[in-house]
């Protein structure tokens, strides 16, 4: 094989660390993730508020089979999210509904104010039922391998009104 000449030796070598790190970033996206940088841990704090608030609120619901979230854990599970969550607990949580799939599915297609999208870490709250979506391609058994049961929802706690999420969850959950 000839070798490189030394044009092509340097864009082979530039496509590589474009692959590697990624673009270089613009003026203007810098300057807005630093302003976000400067609120984040305002919103952390609140995110995990939220989270905490929710989790109480689902863990007493009638239609929910089981919460899953560090302040609803037993043993060593709440040890450890005791000893080192000092800052909150997160806000991401996941709980299971009885009635499986079509539960899960109905209580997506109810919410009003919450986002249905796979990310996680918004400013806005948001759900997402991955046994119909994200883990959909999976059989029944690979999906309980991966965590993800049929009435198995995430959610992703934003910033809004703990009320407002609530009020939201709670007409959702009454058309699962």
């Amino acid at each position: 094989m000839k070798p490189l000449g030394p044009i092509a030796y340097i864009l082979k070598a530039r496509v590589t660390l474009l692959r590697d790190v990624g673009a270089a970033m613009s003026p203007f996206n810098a300057f807005m993730f630093i302003q976000g940088l400067e609120t984040l841990p305002l919103r952390i704090r609140q995110q995990c508020a939220n989270a905490a608030v929710v989790a109480q609120y689902l863990a007493k619901h009638a239609k929910v089979v089981k919460v899953i979230y560090p302040s609803t854990q037993t043993g060593e599970l709440k040890r450890r999210a005791d000893a080192y969550l000092k800052g909150g607990l997160g806000a991401l949580l996941g709980f299971e509904l009885k009635g499986g799939r079509d539960a899960g599915r109905n209580f997506i297609d109810g919410l009003k104010m919450l986002y249905h999208v796979a990310n996680i870490g918004d400013a806005r709250t948001l759900a997402i039922h991955p046994a119909s979506t994200t883990h959909s391609q999976l059989t029944a058994d690979e999906q309980v391998q991966t965590g993800v049961t049929a009435g198995y929802v995430r959610l992703s706690l934003g910033i809004e009104h703990a009320d407002d999420i609530i009020a939201d969850i709670d007409q959702a959950l009454a058309k699962a």
